[in-house]
């Protein structure tokens, strides 16, 4: 299991994760960002400069619900997309996918 973005960083659109990311796998989403579990190396670069403490190791406890999420929003189609990211090879150059998964819509809309 690769590192995991969970919902402290809903709204908080930092970048400092990204930009230490030596392989490139987190994606831009509407209002949070994505780990990209087939392109993570687990690395834990990410985990010390994250603003809101919002990264989780593939050893530390985490919420269930943040590991299906994070594994939905490249595996399952998103609204208003017909098929699913998958792996494109790297967040930077794919850009912002401008959509979160249902979870994170329905934080945000209720918010």
């Amino acid at each position: 299991m690769a590192y995991v973005i969970t919902g402290e960083c809903v709204g908080e659109m930092d970048g400092s994760c990204v930009d230490v990311c030596p392989v490139d796998c987190i994606y831009e989403g509407l209002e949070k960002r994505y780990i990209n579990p087939n392109e993570c190396i687990d690395c834990g670069a990410c985990v010390t400069v994250c603003p809101v403490s919002a990264i989780f190791g593939p050893n530390d406890p985490q919420q269930p619900i943040w590991v299906d999420d994070n594994r939905a929003f490249f595996e399952l189609p998103l609204p208003t997309r017909s098929e699913p990211i998958g792996d494109p090879g790297g967040g930077s150059s794919y850009g912002p996918v401008g959509v979160d998964t249902p979870l994170v819509a329905e934080q945000v809309a209720g918010a």
